[in-house]
């Protein structure tokens, strides 16, 4: 590949110019930018841009990767960058990675460039490419849904932060024969961004919702259906908050918060975790704070979560409950859901004993004649 300018889907791929030096370097400098890419200087000056237009950039394509300045068609200014890197021969493999600068952010300026670039680089001979991210840039891997990259995991500890830690990386990939995109997400996002019935409410999980999740998976009642049933970190709620963003995005699971609509107060929390998507299967679990109990929370948010979870196609739910947990055999059973089971020994219980599990299911075509 050379650095020829590419005109595609509303944006200019260009080789860097000095005079993109001030933009540059207001655009590196932005903290949303330092805090996504730690390997780029901070402070970022204006020096600091000069020297990657006059040797970081043209070592980009010494090295058989490619970087690219993306411009306005209209007026050539500096709206960020895209490029290609860790080049496998043997793999015809490469990374692409882009950043926005600021004042060109929500137009789809990223997704425009990655489809760009990634276009080219397919038609001159690569057949796979990786977009690794910080699994909390869900902004990137938005980008990465709309570009037609489809998730493979994590990539644990691949990333090092300024400070020497390390951190993982989500990975993305898209291959020269996938479709351009977007990729199709299993668990879209929610109507509106929420589901409710006027009495509860139901939103995915933010890094906000951390006080009263630990709260709650540190109830007794609630650390004994935990798997194991120990204690969480404060530390770990906290990350499940971050990421859980990045886990729907991925399609793994859909981690929500339950409110009680009139007062937008914490009431407990509930997911839906994808376990089995080749028979459109997922795994439905909740819990309340006490305070939100013998109100009729837990039906509600069952119900709505059901609800949704069929909308968008999937064939059938389940659930599991302790033997002696009868309130929420009921909570289930007034929703639909028909006891399937005793699946003995299933879970780790205290001391290294083993506990059983009541098992219950529901089919679309269950929700679909009681409606």
């Amino acid at each position: 590949m050379t650095p020829e300018t590419i005109e595609a889907y509303g944006i200019r791929l260009r080789a860097d110019r000095p005079a993109d030096a001030a933009d540059l370097a207001a655009a590196c400098a932005d903290p949303l930018t330092q805090r996504f890419l730690p390997g780029i200087p901070d402070p970022y000056t204006e020096e600091s841009a000069r020297w990657w237009i006059t040797e970081g950039a043209p070592a980009a394509w010494t090295a058989g990767g490619a970087s690219y300045a993306i411009a306005d068609p209209a007026t050539d200014r500096l709206l960020g960058a895209v490029g290609l890197s860790n080049p496998m021969p043997e793999r015809r493999q490469l990374e692409i990675g882009y950043w926005v600068a600021p004042w060109a952010r929500g137009r789809g300026v990223a997704t425009a460039a990655t489809r760009a670039l990634a276009e080219r680089a397919f038609a001159t001979g690569a057949a796979r490419l990786e977009l690794l991210t910080d699994q909390e840039n869900t902004a990137s891997q938005r980008v990465a849904l709309a570009a037609g990259f489809r998730p493979e995991g994590v990539r644990r500890s691949a990333g090092t932060a300024r400070n020497g830690d390390r951190y993982d990386l989500a990975a993305w990939v898209r291959l020269a024969d996938d479709p351009p995109g977007p990729t199709a997400r299993p668990l879209p996002d929610l109507p509106a961004g929420r589901l409710t019935d006027g009495v509860v409410t139901l939103r995915r999980l933010g890094p906000a919702d951390a006080d009263p999740l630990h709260r709650l998976h540190t109830l007794p009642e609630v650390m004994a259906n935990r798997v194991p049933p120990v204690p969480p970190t404060r530390e770990s709620i906290e990350r499940r908050c971050r990421l859980a963003e990045s886990h729907w995005l991925a399609g793994r699971s859909a981690d929500l918060a339950i409110l009680d609509a009139a007062t937008g107060t914490p009431a407990g929390g509930c997911a839906l975790v994808y376990d089995e998507p080749c028979t459109g299967q997922a795994m439905l679990g909740y819990s309340l704070l006490p305070e939100a109990r013998g109100r009729g929370l837990a039906t509600r948010t069952v119900g709505l979560l059901a609800g949704w979870a069929f909308d968008i196609g999937l064939a059938r739910l389940w659930a599991g409950t302790r033997p002696e947990n009868v309130p929420s055999q009921r909570v289930l059973e007034k929703v639909g859901f028909r006891r399937e089971g005793l699946l003995r020994g299933r879970l780790p219980g205290p001391d290294g004993t083993r506990t059983d599990s009541v098992l219950y299911g529901l089919l679309a075509a269950d929700r679909a004649g009681a409606r």
